[in-house]
């Protein structure tokens, strides 16, 4: 009998609490999250991340996100 996973990690998305596995890289809680990376701006702890970075971002206990999703128009 395998017992339930308590590791986990608790940030803030968009100002709501939001749990995730440890070790989770932000493209992950992106698609955890239902998003599409192409259309989307991440702050990350009060800074602009760079989509560059996202692969190599690990989320960690009490991050804090801003997610902006980009809307085109005309």
């Amino acid at each position: 009998m395998s017992s339930p996973i308590t590791d986990s990690i608790t940030l803030q998305v968009n100002g709501t609490v939001h749990v995730c596995l440890p070790q989770t890289k932000l493209p992950e809680l992106l698609t955890q999250l239902g998003l599409n990376p192409r259309l989307i701006a991440v702050e990350y702890n009060g800074e602009i991340l760079h989509r560059q970075f996202w692969t190599d971002t690990e989320i960690r206990e009490a991050d804090r996100l801003e997610i902006v999703t980009i809307v085109g128009g005309g």
